[in-house]
């Protein structure tokens, strides 16, 4: 296995391990929209990765640099208010990003133990933490025509959306990964700037090496290094679905 990944799934494992022992499900009280189990999951996975010399992003606690250029870019828990409720729906995104951008990406749904990885230029792949080596091969559908798709969002639209079918789930990481699997035929965020390089960077690279097609509403660039970033991720199986849902958002 490639060594980059072998370090994300370490990080995962950590979070994973850190999470089990996660008694206060409650705000953290240091901002808003934190909770106590972010901080536990983020001091796990913040180890795993300074140990290893890189540089880090993380929502939890900002920028570090590392030894050199590559660092990881860490949402400990995408989904909290999942996780704090006990919906089986929350995760660690994590992506590897050098001098040349994203690299390698890991998602693992902490509820279940399901995870998706790519290498850039090399694919995506569904499994487990136990299947270091192995898992499935990611495909999108092949969904071209919103009148067909069936859509994850983040928010409501303002107006009726004219897809087949849409789903909230609440971890965007997660769902973009349902759309490199062809679970999900596309996605769409229809919240005002919301989403920050952990949320979205992991997902995007796996949705991208899987085959898949995803966008920023506005035509900015998705890997940014900046904690403040915030941008509107758009994700479909194919060029013309995501041309179809990023008018549609527009609108």
């Amino acid at each position: 296995m490639d060594d980059r990944l072998r370090l994300l799934h370490e990080i995962a494992d950590a979070v994973a391990t850190a999470f089990r022992e996660v008694r206060d499900f409650g705000p953290s009280g240091q901002r808003e929209g934190q909770y106590a189990l972010d901080l536990v999951a983020d001091e796990a996975a913040i180890g795993v990765i300074r140990r290893a010399g890189l540089g880090v992003l993380s929502e939890e606690s900002g920028w570090q640099p590392g030894a050199g250029v590559d660092a990881i870019v860490v949402d400990p828990i995408d989904g909290s208010t999942n996780a704090s409720r006990g919906v089986p729906w929350f995760g660690t995104s994590l992506c590897w990003v050098g001098a040349d951008g994203a690299q390698a990406a890991l998602v693992a749904n902490q509820a279940t133990g399901e995870r998706w990885w790519a290498v850039r230029g090399a694919g995506a792949w569904r499994g487990d933490g136990a299947l270091l080596g192995g898992g499935s091969e990611l495909r999108p559908s092949g969904c071209r025509d919103m009148s067909e798709a069936l859509v994850g969002l983040n928010a409501l639209p303002s107006r009726p959306f004219a897809a087949c079918q849409s789903r909230i789930f609440g971890a965007v990481a997660l769902d973009l990964c349902q759309v490199a699997a062809g679970t999900l035929d596309g996605y769409v965020d229809f919240d005002v700037e919301a989403h920050g390089p952990w949320d979205y960077m992991a997902g995007a690279l796996i949705v991208q090496e899987a085959g898949g097609a995803v966008a920023d509403l506005h035509g900015r660039d998705l890997m940014v290094l900046e904690h403040a970033a915030r941008r509107t991720p758009v994700a479909a199986a194919t060029p013309e679905l995501l041309a179809a849902l990023l008018a549609a958002r527009a609108e």
